[in-house]
């Protein structure tokens, strides 16, 4: 489906494929727009696919650049694993986990990453930026240093450290801003009228954004081309979770998969839950928030697709929940204890929302439940500081007999 034009998505207003973000006549967001393939052949189709590179370019028909990149880093084609432990402590009989957290800066943001700097490349630009809440300052200094680009990140000053060292250390342009997340993005957006870079998730939104829906590709693929019933996924901006029904309508239209869109729960962190407080309230728009939460990475209070997550959460017969930062940090060590996966505070925030999904009956025991795990542990390591405590013995057998009798004893 070769890129068409780019296009408005609230008054249709089309423009030409190029850097921007905003239309001109109502000032909605735009998005890339495809040209018809009504006669394509799924088995045709899906034969190119599996005959495609182990990343996201084995999807490259389905994304708006003119041919993969050469030279970068190898982005998706992530584990989805069956984790049959978890399902059974919540009652379930089908759960699955897309661990994004297998790319190669530990996030899903690997993935848009990827996109935004080919279709940049292709636009002639030399410099690439963004505004971050620490996964895409991840992503855009690796990903500008492999393809050998300058580049700029701009983050909040209380970023985790983590992913501070994990953006500094590829000798990018590193801005801290005494701010959230949301001045951040304002700052960025006044400067990308007055530099001639490409801002991945500004002037170059809509094909940053278009990388996500491989997600929702890889996931058919590796349930051998069918859907999941139920999708369970993080909200910060909402262009995630929009993003990934996208990518399951474009293969329903082109039938590479047979069935209807899955019901879509959206997961929020109590601490910035714009769109869980508009969807609980019957709104059809996010009222404004300052963030307060461990789950920085989605601490987003102005969400730009919130809307459009309101949206796909109705129609799909979903929700939109949100948790505490104590059910947080539980949702972490709920899927390291039954799964192996350690995650950052944005993946215990979907499980936590899965747990209350679970409990609350939203989910038929026998439905497929696929929920997005989009970051790596490792990023917030302070979420599970003190929520364990090892035992300290001296080198003898009889110490650690000792320690273990006064373990049990106490448990």
């Amino acid at each position: 489906m070769p890129p068409e034009s780019l296009r408005c998505k609230e008054c249709k207003t089309t423009y030409p494929l190029d850097a921007r973000y905003v239309c001109e006549q109502c000032f909605g967001p735009l998005e890339v727009a495809y040209e018809p393939r009504a006669d394509a052949d799924p088995a045709a189709l899906r034969r190119r696919i599996q005959a495609g590179p182990h990343s996201l370019w084995r999807y490259s028909d389905f994304l708006p650049v003119s041919s993969p990149p050469k030279g970068t880093l190898p982005a998706g084609w992530t584990p989805l694993l069956r984790v049959d432990r978890l399902a059974e402590r919540l009652g379930l009989n089908e759960v699955w986990i897309k661990n994004d957290a297998a790319n190669p800066t530990h996030s899903f943001k690997d993935r848009v990453v990827s996109v935004a700097l080919a279709r940049a490349r292709e636009l002639g630009f030399q410099t690439v930026a963004c505004a971050s809440t620490g996964n895409l300052a991840n992503a855009v200094a690796a990903h500008a240093a492999a393809a050998g680009l300058e580049s700029f990140v701009f983050v909040p000053h209380d970023l985790e450290e983590q992913k501070i060292l994990a953006t500094g250390v590829y000798g990018t342009n590193l801005v801290s801003v005494r701010g959230n997340y949301d001045d951040v993005n304002r700052l960025c957006t006044e400067l990308s009228g007055e530099h001639d870079w490409a801002f991945v998730n500004i002037n170059m939104r809509p094909y940053y954004a278009e990388g996500s829906k491989t997600l929702a590709f890889e996931t058919c693929e590796q349930l051998g081309f069918e859907l999941p019933d139920r999708v369970v996924a993080p909200i910060a901006s909402g262009s995630l979770f929009t993003k990934i029904a996208r990518g399951f309508e474009e293969w329903l239209e082109l039938g590479l998969v047979e069935g209807t869109l899955p019901t879509f729960n959206g997961a929020q962190a109590a601490g910035c839950s714009p769109v869980a407080t508009a969807f609980d309230a019957g709104h059809d728009f996010c009222k404004p928030v300052k963030p307060e939460t461990i789950a920085k990475s989605l601490a987003i209070g102005n969400p730009a697709d919130g809307p459009y997550a309101l949206d796909l959460a109705r129609r799909s017969a979903g929700s939109i929940d949100s948790v505490t930062d104590d059910e947080i940090r539980s949702g972490i060590r709920l899927l390291a204890e039954t799964t192996g996966i350690f995650t950052e505070t944005a993946g215990g925030v979907t499980v936590a929302v899965l747990r209350k999904l679970a409990e609350r009956g939203d989910i038929d025991p026998d439905e497929r439940v696929v929920t997005y795990i989009t970051g790596e542990g490792l990023k917030t390591l302070d979420t599970v500081r003190g929520t364990f405590e090892a035992w300290e013995i001296d080198p003898t057998a009889a110490s650690f007999e000792q320690a273990s009798e006064r373990i049990v004893a106490t448990a």
